[in-house]
């Protein structure tokens, strides 16, 4: 599938889930701020006006919340890859960039993070 013309984004999706390498931290749920970005063809809902044309962002959300929220993680890349993997499952998200920001993992820092970018498999783009 070729690179999609246009983004739906969903920005600052803060959660709370087990993440960290420490031994605190896999005993406590720490804040989470997911952004995600969906590259999709847009162009079918807006001349429709309808849902059924479009991704869903709003069950797709409560997929990615109900995971993160129940999840463990050591590691802010194996979280993220996690969501990039809900987000592709819907068939016309062609490619999604998945950042996830760990608040105060860092003395200094006002967050810590990672920007992930995925594609479907064979799709020649990341």
């Amino acid at each position: 599938m070729a690179a999609a013309p246009d983004r739906i984004r969903i920005e600052d999706l803060l959660l709370r889930c087990i993440i960290g390498v420490n031994e605190w931290e896999r005993e406590h749920k720490q804040d989470v701020v997911i952004t995600i970005t969906l590259h999709t063809d847009t162009r079918a809902a807006g001349q429709s006006d309808r849902i059924e044309d479009t991704v869903n962002y709003r069950s797709l959300t409560k997929r990615v919340i109900d995971h993160v929220e129940a999840s463990t993680y050591f590691l802010v890349e194996a979280l993220a890859e996690s969501i990039a993997g809900i987000c592709l499952t819907d068939p016309r998200v062609a490619l999604v960039e998945v950042s996830v920001d760990k608040p105060g993992a860092l003395r200094f820092a006002r967050s810590v993070g990672v920007t992930i970018t995925r594609g479907r498999a064979g799709s020649g783009d990341a």
